[in-house]
């Protein structure tokens, strides 16, 4: 692995990922690599402004949308979202988390907007999927990830998932996924704007990430990669093409998600929190909002619950924060997240590294693939 370009190269071709992008960043040093193919017919090379769907790498983005809210007092990280999601002011517990969905308690307390952005509201994945009330969730509040055409209107949205109980009590333990699309929604609801509108003039437009959006317009499909997922071997069958589920606005902007981008539009946002909330001579956030955001806030008990999902990471606000060096990659205080349409994006406060990869091929589990690993070794210096 004497380079970037050979670290991708040995994923990338029959059998693997058509393409992929990386972008490693060390200060001033910026090291990219275009390798493959948008498709699996090679109708174009990969190339540093091909746009995929980010998947999950959207949670640390609609994370730093909430903090703009905390900064500006429109929102207290201890205030109870009831007033902007009165959906979830009362929601029910079950009784244990292998209860069934009808077996519920009364929450002990109100969820927080902390809570959201914590990911520990009581709603979300656990490590075991068939749990009842996370069976319920997969079927009612996220049938089909990652596809956002899925999704009715957020009203439509959170009317169903007032019908799930939570797994846990608000603050107890953490769950993945739902929370950032509860913070996308009220992040909408607090500003009376839809999120899309908000996100571009308060992100995209003052961080320049001109190919950020929550759908892709037709000037720009001959940019966007065809999405596929891995079959029982893990070769790529097709899910997705350009003209697909993003070539339109979808009725539900996910906040867990939903938004497409380039390597060089996510780097503009990493840049702005290792400068501390600030870019291009002005404040976006401010330094203790983007410090909590990347500083765990798990206990142990809970990052050990979460395990098949952090892998010796804990959780800040909309990523995951490194804290036990169990792989080589892992450098403590490293922030960021991977996306299951086969993304991942870090940021390293301590060394003021980047690592970017994005490809067209979906994770098989939460587990992730051998070219991420391979890549944050590469990043790591491991």
């Amino acid at each position: 692995m004497s380079d970037l370009d050979g670290v991708l190269q040995d994923h990338v071709g029959p059998g693997g990922a058509p393409g992929a992008v990386g972008l490693v960043a060390r200060g001033d040093r910026v090291e990219v690599a275009a390798v493959g193919s948008v498709d699996v017919e090679g109708s174009a090379p990969m190339a540093r402004d091909t746009i995929f769907r980010l998947a999950s790498i959207t949670k640390p983005i609609v994370a730093a949308a909430v903090m703009m809210l905390v900064d500006e007092g429109r929102i207290g990280l201890e205030d109870p979202v009831a007033p902007w999601l009165p959906e979830v002011a009362s929601p029910c517990v079950v009784r244990t988390p292998d209860s069934a969905v009808d077996d519920v308690v009364p929450a002990n307390r109100a969820i927080t907007v902390e809570d959201l952005l914590s990911f520990r509201a009581g709603y979300g994945f656990s490590a075991d999927f068939s749990r009842p009330a996370v069976a319920l969730l997969f079927s009612e509040v996220h049938p089909a990830p990652p596809f956002p055409q899925a999704n009715p209107a957020p009203e439509v949205w959170m009317a169903k998932l007032a019908g799930v109980p939570l797994l846990h009590q608000p603050g107890e333990a953490w769950l993945y996924n739902t929370c950032s699309d509860l913070q996308g929604v009220l992040v909408a609801r607090v500003t009376g704007r839809p999120l899309p509108e908000f996100l571009a003039e308060r992100l995209f437009e003052p961080l320049g990430m001109v190919d950020t959006a929550f759908e892709v317009p037709p000037a720009k499909l001959s940019r966007f990669a065809s999405y596929y997922q891995p079959d029982a071997a893990g070769s790529p069958v097709l899910a997705d093409a350009p003209d697909g589920q993003w070539s339109r606005p979808p009725a539900f902007p996910s906040g867990g998600g939903g938004l497409v981008g380039t390597v060089d539009d996510w780097y503009a946002f990493a840049r702005m929190l290792l400068a501390e909330g600030a870019a291009g001579g002005r404040r976006l956030l401010s330094e203790g909002a983007v410090r909590r955001m990347t500083t765990d806030q798990l206990t142990r008990d809970q990052r050990v619950a979460g395990d098949l999902f952090l892998e010796g990471q804990g959780w800040g606000y909309g990523g995951s924060v490194d804290v036990d060096p169990v792989n080589p990659w892992i450098v403590p205080g490293r922030y960021g997240w991977v996306g299951g349409t086969g993304t991942t994006a870090h940021l390293t406060p301590a060394t003021g590294t980047v690592a970017l990869m994005f490809t067209q091929l979906g994770m098989a589990s939460p587990t992730p693939p051998e070219i991420m690993r391979d890549f944050w070794r590469y990043a790591a210096g491991a």
